[in-house]
């Protein structure tokens, strides 16, 4: 049922349909999409081909995928395998940059979580360096940063030629965006594709629209460690007006896969399932209650 036959079904009770203020956004992604799907806590090979396999069987286009235990617990081999999975199934493989607050050698992440993105001293921006130069030495293109100092250092580098300058630089979720002005400092900084907080409103969320155009990641289920959200019925609403959208799957009542490994993969491989059929029943939402945003 579309939202047009909604508001009809609630006139006729005498109840007015939601308001809905907020200006359609006039972007897209180059291929002219409004909206694409990531999903999340890819943690190698193996749990790729398993998303690549579920999503075949429920007939969904995956455009990212994104990794969160960092580049160094990858092998080189993975890396390769993964490079070479994302340029024969065109989705863009998004790999976390290591070492990270949350398990590094400091205790600060184990109080409190706002340092679990950050890079710890001049040694960890060094190895940040070193990690960008790996993956991208395996044709990796696309780099997941939670620090926004290592943020600045990429794209510099990146600037230079160091480094590939078709990297594609995406903000973690745990370096996010919850205002316009955070927006467009990262955009600035170079940031490519801006995660934004897990808990916005969607006018919150369509402000972002109004001081940067590059896409914007937008949790729709959230990891019970960011709040544990399931926004099924707003996501129509945040494509509208925030176009174009990376729209992300998490998994409310997960297993934390994070640091990952063969001890993990079995967990990591079933949920990374989970998250494409939840998107196919996203997708599906969308279609019913607002076709003309899937064209």
């Amino acid at each position: 049922m579309a939202r047009d036959e909604l508001s009809d079904w609630l006139d006729g009770l005498g109840l007015p349909a939601p308001a809905r203020p907020w200006p359609e956004s006039e972007h897209r992604f180059a291929d002219g999409r409004r909206y694409h799907f990531e999903i999340p806590s890819v943690e190698g090979p193996v749990v790729l081909r398993a998303v690549l396999e579920e999503a075949a069987a429920v007939g969904l286009r995956i455009h990212r995928i994104s990794q969160g235990s960092g580049i160094m617990l990858l092998s080189d081999a993975e890396l390769d395998e993964l490079a070479a999975l994302s340029h024969e199934h065109d989705v863009e493989v998004c790999l976390f940059l290591g070492p990270r607050g949350a398990w590094d050698a400091g205790g600060q992440a184990l109080a409190t979580e706002a340092a679990a993105g950050i890079a710890r001293g001049a040694e960890a921006i060094e190895a940040c360096v070193a990690e960008a130069r790996r993956a991208c030495a395996h044709g990796i293109r696309s780099i997941l940063v939670g620090d926004v100092g290592a943020l600045d250092v990429m794209a510099r580098l990146r600037d230079q030629g160091r480094l590939p300058r078709e990297l594609i630089l995406k903000t973690s979720a745990i370096l996010c965006a919850a205002n316009p002005a955070t927006a467009a400092l990262l955009d600035r900084l170079g940031a490519d594709t801006i995660n934004v907080a897990t808990d916005l409103e969607v006018g919150m969320i369509a402000a972002m629209r109004a001081v940067t155009r590059k896409p914007l990641d937008v949790y729709v289920e959230v990891p019970d460690d960011m709040g544990g959200f399931v926004r099924s019925y707003l996501v129509p609403d945040i494509i509208r007006s925030a176009a174009p959208v990376h729209v992300k799957l998490g998994l409310r009542n997960a297993t934390s896969v994070y640091p990952s490994g063969l001890h993990l993969q079995s967990v990591a491989t079933v949920q990374a399932r989970e998250k494409v059929r939840r998107a196919a029943l996203l997708d599906r939402l969308i279609r019913e209650l607002t076709p003309e945003l899937a064209e």
